[in-house]
Protein backbone atom coordinates (compact mmCIF):
# COMPACT_ATOMS: atom_id res chain seq x y z
CA UNK A 1 0.00 0.00 0.00
CA UNK A 2 1.80 3.50 -0.92
CA UNK A 3 1.61 6.54 1.20
CA UNK A 4 -1.08 8.34 -1.01
CA UNK A 5 -3.71 5.23 -0.77
CA UNK A 6 -6.83 6.24 1.58
CA UNK A 7 -6.75 4.49 4.19
CA UNK A 8 -9.91 1.59 4.85
CA UNK A 9 -12.62 2.77 7.09
CA UNK A 10 -11.95 1.53 11.09
CA UNK A 11 -13.83 -1.75 11.65
CA UNK A 12 -17.14 -0.84 13.57
CA UNK A 13 -16.19 -2.47 16.71
CA UNK A 14 -13.26 -0.49 17.18
CA UNK A 15 -15.47 2.86 16.80
CA UNK A 16 -15.56 5.02 20.16
CA UNK A 17 -18.82 4.07 21.88
CA UNK A 18 -20.64 7.15 21.31
CA UNK A 19 -20.24 7.57 17.71
CA UNK A 20 -21.58 3.93 17.42
CA UNK A 21 -24.70 4.80 19.37
CA UNK A 22 -25.18 7.95 17.02
CA UNK A 23 -24.72 5.58 13.95
CA UNK A 24 -27.52 3.38 15.36
CA UNK A 25 -29.83 6.40 16.61
CA UNK A 26 -29.53 7.64 13.04
CA UNK A 27 -30.32 3.95 11.60
CA UNK A 28 -33.84 3.57 13.57
CA UNK A 29 -34.31 7.61 12.43
CA UNK A 30 -33.91 6.52 8.64
CA UNK A 31 -36.22 3.28 9.22
CA UNK A 32 -38.72 5.09 11.36
CA UNK A 33 -38.63 8.87 9.01
CA UNK A 34 -37.17 7.99 5.56
CA UNK A 35 -35.74 10.45 3.22
CA UNK A 36 -39.33 10.45 1.24
CA UNK A 37 -40.90 12.01 4.31
CA UNK A 38 -37.64 14.92 5.13
CA UNK A 39 -39.41 17.65 3.69
CA UNK A 40 -42.69 17.10 5.65
CA UNK A 41 -40.07 17.83 9.02
CA UNK A 42 -40.21 21.41 9.39
CA UNK A 43 -44.15 20.46 9.85
CA UNK A 44 -43.85 17.96 11.92
CA UNK A 45 -42.05 20.30 14.40
CA UNK A 46 -44.88 22.91 14.12
CA UNK A 47 -47.19 20.86 14.44
CA UNK A 48 -47.79 20.96 18.30
CA UNK A 49 -47.94 24.53 17.88
CA UNK A 50 -50.09 24.54 14.91
CA UNK A 51 -52.34 22.64 16.93
CA UNK A 52 -52.34 25.10 20.14
CA UNK A 53 -53.20 27.95 17.93
CA UNK A 54 -56.07 26.03 16.17
CA UNK A 55 -57.63 25.33 19.86
CA UNK A 56 -57.05 28.48 20.70
CA UNK A 57 -59.02 30.04 17.74
CA UNK A 58 -61.50 27.23 18.48
CA UNK A 59 -62.09 28.75 21.71
CA UNK A 60 -62.11 32.18 20.71
CA UNK A 61 -65.05 31.00 18.47
CA UNK A 62 -67.31 30.27 21.12
CA UNK A 63 -66.48 33.32 23.10
CA UNK A 64 -67.40 35.45 20.21
CA UNK A 65 -70.34 33.11 19.72
CA UNK A 66 -71.47 33.75 23.22
CA UNK A 67 -71.12 37.34 23.70
CA UNK A 68 -73.70 37.41 20.66
CA UNK A 69 -76.44 35.67 23.19
CA UNK A 70 -77.78 38.19 26.05
CA UNK A 71 -78.34 36.52 29.15
CA UNK A 72 -81.89 35.22 30.35
CA UNK A 73 -82.66 36.62 33.61
CA UNK A 74 -85.68 34.52 34.01
CA UNK A 75 -83.43 30.94 33.47
CA UNK A 76 -80.05 32.55 33.93
CA UNK A 77 -79.04 30.89 30.41
CA UNK A 78 -78.36 32.22 27.40
CA UNK A 79 -80.80 33.25 24.75
CA UNK A 80 -80.74 31.62 21.74
CA UNK A 81 -81.29 34.61 19.21
CA UNK A 82 -78.46 36.45 18.56
CA UNK A 83 -77.67 40.08 19.54
CA UNK A 84 -75.42 42.95 19.94
CA UNK A 85 -77.20 43.67 23.25
CA UNK A 86 -73.93 42.66 25.35
CA UNK A 87 -71.84 44.79 23.54
CA UNK A 88 -74.37 47.91 24.09
CA UNK A 89 -74.37 47.30 27.47
CA UNK A 90 -70.28 47.68 27.54
CA UNK A 91 -70.59 50.64 25.42
CA UNK A 92 -73.56 52.46 27.58
CA UNK A 93 -71.88 51.00 31.36
CA UNK A 94 -69.24 53.27 32.03
CA UNK A 95 -67.73 51.15 34.39
CA UNK A 96 -66.47 49.15 31.67
CA UNK A 97 -65.12 51.61 29.46
CA UNK A 98 -63.53 52.88 32.46
CA UNK A 99 -61.99 49.27 33.48
CA UNK A 100 -60.63 49.16 30.02
CA UNK A 101 -58.76 52.52 30.16
CA UNK A 102 -57.14 51.99 33.58
CA UNK A 103 -56.33 48.68 31.96
CA UNK A 104 -54.56 50.07 28.95
CA UNK A 105 -52.86 53.26 30.85
CA UNK A 106 -51.29 50.08 33.55
CA UNK A 107 -50.49 48.49 30.13
CA UNK A 108 -48.17 51.44 28.64
CA UNK A 109 -46.97 52.72 31.93
CA UNK A 110 -45.68 49.06 32.79
CA UNK A 111 -44.19 48.68 29.04
CA UNK A 112 -42.27 52.27 29.24
CA UNK A 113 -41.35 51.58 33.19
CA UNK A 114 -40.00 47.91 32.28
CA UNK A 115 -37.88 48.90 29.15
CA UNK A 116 -36.21 52.18 30.99
CA UNK A 117 -34.79 48.85 33.93
CA UNK A 118 -34.47 46.05 31.76
CA UNK A 119 -32.78 47.70 28.86
CA UNK A 120 -29.37 48.67 30.69
CA UNK A 121 -29.41 45.24 32.75
CA UNK A 122 -29.61 42.87 29.79
CA UNK A 123 -26.63 45.49 28.45
CA UNK A 124 -24.39 45.16 31.47
CA UNK A 125 -25.60 41.41 31.02
CA UNK A 126 -24.20 41.25 27.62
CA UNK A 127 -21.22 43.05 27.48
CA UNK A 128 -19.83 42.92 30.69
CA UNK A 129 -16.42 40.76 30.89
CA UNK A 130 -16.72 39.56 34.45
CA UNK A 131 -18.08 36.15 34.16
CA UNK A 132 -18.72 35.92 37.93
CA UNK A 133 -20.87 39.31 37.59
CA UNK A 134 -22.62 37.63 34.15
CA UNK A 135 -23.23 34.26 36.40
CA UNK A 136 -24.88 36.58 38.64
CA UNK A 137 -26.99 38.50 36.81
CA UNK A 138 -28.37 35.18 34.81
CA UNK A 139 -29.29 33.81 37.94
CA UNK A 140 -30.75 37.07 38.98
CA UNK A 141 -33.00 37.04 35.98
CA UNK A 142 -34.22 33.35 35.91
CA UNK A 143 -34.55 33.10 39.62
CA UNK A 144 -38.00 34.96 39.97
CA UNK A 145 -39.20 32.45 37.51
CA UNK A 146 -39.19 29.25 40.55
CA UNK A 147 -41.54 31.17 42.24
CA UNK A 148 -45.21 31.71 40.83
CA UNK A 149 -46.63 35.04 39.96
CA UNK A 150 -49.00 34.56 43.13
CA UNK A 151 -46.47 33.61 45.58
CA UNK A 152 -44.46 37.13 44.55
CA UNK A 153 -47.74 39.20 44.73
CA UNK A 154 -48.29 38.37 48.41
CA UNK A 155 -44.61 38.98 49.18
CA UNK A 156 -44.98 42.41 48.16
CA UNK A 157 -48.17 42.86 50.60
CA UNK A 158 -45.61 41.66 53.28
CA UNK A 159 -43.29 44.75 52.17
CA UNK A 160 -46.13 47.04 51.29
CA UNK A 161 -48.51 46.33 53.71
CA UNK A 162 -49.90 48.81 56.72
CA UNK A 163 -47.40 46.26 58.91
CA UNK A 164 -45.11 46.01 56.38
CA UNK A 165 -41.12 46.64 55.87
CA UNK A 166 -41.35 49.68 54.72
CA UNK A 167 -43.90 50.89 57.02
CA UNK A 168 -42.04 49.23 59.89
CA UNK A 169 -38.63 51.03 58.19
CA UNK A 170 -40.92 54.80 58.69
CA UNK A 171 -42.10 54.16 61.82
CA UNK A 172 -38.44 53.59 62.98
CA UNK A 173 -37.51 56.87 61.45
CA UNK A 174 -40.43 58.60 63.22
CA UNK A 175 -42.47 58.92 60.17
CA UNK A 176 -46.00 58.48 59.43
CA UNK A 177 -47.02 55.35 58.07
CA UNK A 178 -47.79 55.24 54.07
CA UNK A 179 -50.71 53.51 52.11
CA UNK A 180 -48.86 51.48 49.89
CA UNK A 181 -51.13 48.57 49.12
CA UNK A 182 -54.24 48.10 47.72
CA UNK A 183 -53.37 51.40 45.25
CA UNK A 184 -53.25 51.38 41.70
CA UNK A 185 -49.12 52.79 41.97
CA UNK A 186 -48.40 49.21 43.72
CA UNK A 187 -50.47 47.30 41.43
CA UNK A 188 -47.84 49.01 38.57
CA UNK A 189 -44.85 48.44 40.84
CA UNK A 190 -46.08 44.51 41.20
CA UNK A 191 -46.19 43.90 37.08
CA UNK A 192 -43.00 46.08 36.85
CA UNK A 193 -41.46 43.96 38.87
CA UNK A 194 -43.29 40.56 37.13
CA UNK A 195 -42.46 41.26 33.66
CA UNK A 196 -38.82 42.28 33.94
CA UNK A 197 -37.78 39.26 33.07
CA UNK A 198 -39.51 39.21 30.49
CA UNK A 199 -38.31 41.80 29.06
CA UNK A 200 -34.67 41.14 29.25
CA UNK A 201 -34.64 38.11 27.48
CA UNK A 202 -36.35 39.42 24.54
CA UNK A 203 -34.03 42.26 24.52
CA UNK A 204 -30.18 39.94 25.27
CA UNK A 205 -30.40 38.34 21.69
CA UNK A 206 -30.79 42.20 19.81
CA UNK A 207 -28.03 43.41 22.28
CA UNK A 208 -25.97 40.32 21.31
CA UNK A 209 -26.47 40.89 17.75
CA UNK A 210 -25.02 44.37 18.02
CA UNK A 211 -21.39 43.65 17.56
CA UNK A 212 -19.02 45.89 20.13
CA UNK A 213 -16.64 46.50 17.40
CA UNK A 214 -19.48 49.19 15.88
CA UNK A 215 -19.50 51.23 19.32
CA UNK A 216 -15.58 51.34 19.31
CA UNK A 217 -15.90 52.66 15.73
CA UNK A 218 -18.19 54.95 17.26
CA UNK A 219 -15.91 56.12 20.12
CA UNK A 220 -12.97 56.31 17.68
CA UNK A 221 -14.78 58.46 15.48
CA UNK A 222 -15.21 60.87 18.13
CA UNK A 223 -18.67 60.23 20.02
CA UNK A 224 -18.85 59.75 23.46
CA UNK A 225 -20.14 56.78 24.98
CA UNK A 226 -24.07 58.53 25.23
CA UNK A 227 -23.81 59.30 21.81
CA UNK A 228 -22.94 55.98 21.01
CA UNK A 229 -25.48 54.25 22.95
CA UNK A 230 -28.31 57.00 21.63
CA UNK A 231 -27.43 56.60 18.37
CA UNK A 232 -25.94 53.71 17.91
CA UNK A 233 -27.10 50.66 20.20
CA UNK A 234 -30.40 52.05 20.52
CA UNK A 235 -31.09 52.02 17.35
CA UNK A 236 -29.68 49.05 16.12
CA UNK A 237 -31.26 46.90 19.27
CA UNK A 238 -35.08 48.27 17.91
CA UNK A 239 -36.02 44.58 16.68
CA UNK A 240 -35.41 43.35 20.53
CA UNK A 241 -37.49 46.70 21.77
CA UNK A 242 -40.75 46.17 19.90
CA UNK A 243 -40.56 42.44 20.57
CA UNK A 244 -40.41 43.64 24.55
CA UNK A 245 -42.44 45.96 24.47
CA UNK A 246 -45.64 43.70 22.32
CA UNK A 247 -45.11 40.89 25.21
CA UNK A 248 -44.86 43.27 28.22
CA UNK A 249 -47.99 45.33 26.77
CA UNK A 250 -50.05 42.13 25.86
CA UNK A 251 -49.16 40.12 29.28
CA UNK A 252 -49.76 43.40 31.40
CA UNK A 253 -52.70 43.68 29.26
CA UNK A 254 -54.33 40.35 30.35
CA UNK A 255 -53.00 40.32 33.76
CA UNK A 256 -55.18 38.95 36.84
CA UNK A 257 -53.34 38.06 39.47
CA UNK A 258 -51.27 41.48 40.31
CA UNK A 259 -54.48 44.16 39.96
CA UNK A 260 -56.34 40.74 42.30
CA UNK A 261 -54.29 40.67 44.99
CA UNK A 262 -52.13 44.69 45.29
CA UNK A 263 -55.15 46.05 43.96
CA UNK A 264 -57.47 44.73 46.50
CA UNK A 265 -60.83 44.99 44.39
CA UNK A 266 -60.35 48.66 43.91
CA UNK A 267 -58.55 48.94 41.06
CA UNK A 268 -59.77 46.32 38.75
CA UNK A 269 -58.75 45.39 35.11
CA UNK A 270 -60.37 43.80 32.71
CA UNK A 271 -59.29 40.78 33.08
CA UNK A 272 -60.42 40.73 36.55
CA UNK A 273 -64.13 42.14 35.24
CA UNK A 274 -64.07 39.07 33.04
CA UNK A 275 -63.55 36.56 35.79
CA UNK A 276 -66.44 38.23 37.93
CA UNK A 277 -68.64 38.13 35.28
CA UNK A 278 -68.09 34.50 34.87
CA UNK A 279 -67.76 32.91 37.97
CA UNK A 280 -69.62 35.48 39.97
CA UNK A 281 -72.56 37.26 38.22
CA UNK A 282 -73.11 34.61 36.12
CA UNK A 283 -73.15 36.01 32.89
CA UNK A 284 -70.99 34.37 30.37
CA UNK A 285 -72.86 36.25 27.52
CA UNK A 286 -71.38 40.06 28.83
CA UNK A 287 -68.24 37.87 29.91
CA UNK A 288 -67.55 37.22 26.58
CA UNK A 289 -68.43 40.26 25.11
CA UNK A 290 -65.86 41.85 26.96
CA UNK A 291 -63.33 39.22 26.58
CA UNK A 292 -64.00 39.80 22.83
CA UNK A 293 -63.19 43.17 23.00
CA UNK A 294 -60.15 43.05 25.22
CA UNK A 295 -58.69 40.77 22.38
CA UNK A 296 -59.48 43.08 19.45
CA UNK A 297 -58.44 46.35 21.07
CA UNK A 298 -55.29 44.49 22.28
CA UNK A 299 -54.43 42.96 18.86
CA UNK A 300 -55.14 46.56 17.16
CA UNK A 301 -52.40 48.02 19.07
CA UNK A 302 -50.29 45.40 18.55
CA UNK A 303 -51.24 45.69 14.39
CA UNK A 304 -50.18 49.35 14.97
CA UNK A 305 -47.04 48.56 16.51
CA UNK A 306 -45.93 46.12 14.01
CA UNK A 307 -47.40 48.30 10.97
CA UNK A 308 -45.03 51.68 12.81
CA UNK A 309 -41.98 49.73 14.34
CA UNK A 310 -41.83 46.37 12.37
CA UNK A 311 -42.04 43.01 13.60
CA UNK A 312 -38.39 43.28 15.94
CA UNK A 313 -37.69 40.11 17.04
CA UNK A 314 -41.13 38.35 16.56
CA UNK A 315 -40.67 38.67 12.89
CA UNK A 316 -39.89 35.62 11.14
CA UNK A 317 -36.99 37.78 8.84
CA UNK A 318 -34.98 40.22 9.73
CA UNK A 319 -36.02 43.60 8.56
CA UNK A 320 -39.83 42.28 8.51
Amino acid sequence: MTADAPRPPAPAHRLPLRWRVMDRIEAVAAALWPAAFRRATPWAFLAPALLLVGILLIGLGYVISDSLHELNPATYRLREEYSLGNYAAFLDRPVYLLVLWRSLLAAVLVTAITLVFAFPYAYVMVRTRSGALRKLLLVSLFLPFFIGQVVRAYGWLIILGKQGLINQALEGLGLPAATLIYTYPAVIFGLVQYMLPFAVLMLAPALTAIHEEVELASESLGADWLRTFRHIVIPMAKPGLVGASVVVFTLTLTDFAMPEILGGGTNDFIASTIYDMFFQLSNPGLASALAAVLVAVGSLIVALVFRVAGTGTLGLRSGS
